[in-house]
């Protein structure tokens, strides 16, 4: 049986959805299937088929992505939480959007409140992209202090935007930022010994200054919406601190926008904490390679089916 005092569940942020997502969970789980229902009902169109039979394309949409994950990872925390009943972990943490449904699976705000607050970030986000057009890149196999100096350097050259987006693991690295200063950045990191460059499928720069132009419209969605102390810790990406009363939860939402992700040390505060078992609930397992990246002796659980849901409900009986 595992010890919830030593226990995690993150959530993972985009890219890690897949058409199909949830369909099997909801032939399983009632908990489940109601979380799609009441999802449909309040987006107001049929999301649960977006996410369980494509298209790809739509369900790729950032509009369409944020709330498919939210929606998939609350569906298996209130599986776990009708199964486990008062077992719960000692702390949680979700890498970008997955920080929300964190938030909502541990009681800082309610499902319906958190699922619009997430659609409208998603269409903010979306309309950031055009209203400042940037770019995205995974660089791999340089440390952070490396891949910071290409950002600066390449941003007093250009005089454009260029920033570390996500330090996801060591040797995995996002930058993003202005187009052009992206895509400078790519050649000059492999002359530094990046292993690969990689440019993202995206046009729109999270996490970096570009996002400035929505951050006044995300604050109004913030304050009209309700959020209460959570009852787990939440690992805030910012700071890679715990979030544990609602100012510090709207100040970190807000900011998040334009703030590198701190995965890397989010983690390591985790296991510093005493977290020894990584719980992820979500479609994929993207989380739990991070983990494994960061911290090599951490134990590793992806929910990302109905099968896998099933076989960790098994350690507890």
């Amino acid at each position: 049986m595992l010890d919830g005092t030593t226990t995690a569940f993150v959530f993972p942020g985009q890219g890690s959805q897949q058409v199909g997502m949830g369909a099997d969970l909801v032939e399983a789980f009632p908990a489940a299937r109601s979380t799609f229902e009441e999802a449909d009902d309040i987006v107001g169109f049929a999301l649960s088929t977006l996410c369980f039979e494509g298209p790809d394309d739509d369900l790729n949409d950032t509009v369409n992505t944020q709330p498919a994950l939210y929606v998939m990872g609350i569906a298996i925390a209130r599986v776990l939480s009708d199964e486990l009943g008062s077992i719960r972990p000692a702390l949680m943490a979700g890498h970008s959007l997955g920080e929300l449904t964190a938030l909502c699976a541990a009681g800082a705000m309610e499902f319906a409140p958190g699922l619009r607050l997430v659609r409208e970030r998603g269409r903010l986000m979306k309309e950031a992209g055009t209203r400042s057009p940037g770019a995205m890149a995974a660089i791999l196999g340089l440390d952070v202090a490396t891949v910071q100096a290409v950002c600066d350097e390449i941003s007093a050259t250009t005089g454009r935007t260029l920033v570390i987006a996500n330090d996801n693991c060591d040797g995995q690295l996002v930058i993003s930022g202005d187009r052009a200063a992206v895509e400078a950045a790519l050649p000059l990191t492999l002359e530094r010994g990046a292993k690969r460059a990689l440019p993202l499928a995206v046009s729109v720069a999270s996490h970096s200054p570009l996002m400035q132009s929505i951050t006044d419209e995300f604050r109004a969605a913030l304050d009209a919406t309700e959020f209460a102390p959570p009852a787990v810790p939440v690992i805030g990406n910012v700071h890679a601190q715990p979030l544990t009363d609602v100012g510090a939860i709207r100040s970190e939402l807000a900011a998040q926008l334009t703030s590198s992700v701190r995965w890397t040390e989010s983690v390591q505060a985790m296991s510093r904490a005493g977290i020894t078992t990584f719980v992820e609930l979500g479609p994929k397992d993207v989380l739990s390679g991070l983990i494994k990246r960061i911290d090599r002796s951490a134990e590793r659980i992806a929910l990302n089916s109905a099968a896998a849901v099933r076989a960790f409900l098994g350690t507890f009986a």
